[in-house]
């Protein structure tokens, strides 16, 4: 019988990345420490996958924003935090929750836990992040 499945894109490939010994750097938002899971490089920029987490102590000064991207989705690991999205209103998630973000959509964070830590997948990996105010 055939094999139905779509192809791989041109140029990904298998990546594992480990917790043991992982790395959080500073990137998109100083409030938050990121953690790369390898998904840009493995797919050629296609996806972007990381870990987030809180810097404790810190905290968001709530801004209205959209990125130019065509996806996002949001699944929380510990802690909550609070978004406002222009189309729905303001959401409450908690461990185990998990928003998509519609591409485009004007949201922002409204307040976080310290423990706060999710994870965030995008396509593409790289994206432009747009002020709505």
């Amino acid at each position: 019988m055939p094999d139905d499945s779509p192809l791989p894109a041109a140029g990904t490939r298998t990546t594992v990345r480990h917790a043991e010994g992982a790395s959080f750097d500073a990137g998109l938002r100083a409030f938050f420490a990121y953690r790369d899971l390898g998904i840009a490089e493995a797919t050629g920029g296609s996806y972007g996958a990381n870990v987030i987490r809180a810097v404790p102590g810190t905290h968001a000064q709530p801004h209205w924003h959209w990125h130019e991207l065509t996806f996002q989705m949001v699944f929380i690991l510990k802690g909550w935090v609070r978004f406002e999205y222009e189309d729905i209103g303001e959401v409450l998630l908690k461990p185990g929750d998990c928003v998509y973000q519609a591409p485009r959509v004007k949201h922002r964070e409204i307040e976080h836990s310290d423990d706060l830590e999710l994870v965030e997948i995008t396509a593409p990996a790289e994206f432009e992040t747009h002020s709505a105010e």
